[in-house]
């Protein structure tokens, strides 16, 4: 049975170790430790939703963007979550076939990358728009800064639609 004395621990510990990590560069615990941390929060959330307060770091998806250069995304730009148990990967993929129950489902599995969730808006072949992911809603408008990543394509070639929209994560590995 979780106590209030257990929530405030937690938010204060996932704090000090999110500045560690996003601040100072020095994380102190591993993705997975934090990951862990962060789940048991959620779970103490689940079972007491009147404890949860808007500086839980369960409300946050990103950062806010700074007033000036902030953008709306066409649709919300969501974060994925973190799974460690082969039988969530399992309520995941029934969830999908319950969805789209006709459709083949391919899965591509890669490594864990940390980097700048952005998201490409092109229009008639064109790139017209980088944002970042900032909460989730609203991002900040890094267009000019993205024109410098040569992997980067300002124009498409091809076949494609009137307006297309890329997500993907920006890093330097």
């Amino acid at each position: 049975m979780a106590t209030h004395r257990e929530l405030e621990e937690l938010r204060t510990k996932i704090q000090y170790h999110e500045y560690k990590y996003y601040v100072e560069d020095a994380p102190e615990i591993s993705d997975h430790e934090f990951d862990q941390l962060m789940r048991r929060l959620e779970q103490i959330e689940q079972e007491h939703p009147e404890w949860i307060t808007p500086d839980s770091p369960t409300q946050r998806v990103g950062g806010a963007a700074v007033a000036g250069i902030r953008v709306e995304h066409r649709g919300p730009m969501l974060s994925l979550d973190n799974t460690y148990d082969p039988a969530e990967l399992r309520e995941f993929e029934a969830r999908l076939r319950r969805l789209i129950p006709d459709q083949p489902i391919e899965y591509v599995v890669e490594l864990k990358i940390d980097g700048l969730g952005v998201a490409l808006l092109y229009e008639d072949g064109n790139l017209v728009r980088g944002a970042t992911r900032g909460d989730g809603r609203y991002g900040e408008d890094v267009t000019a800064n993205l024109r410098t990543i040569r992997s980067i394509p300002l124009r498409l070639r091809g076949e494609y639609p009137t307006v297309l929209e890329v997500r993907g994560e920006i890093f330097m590995p």
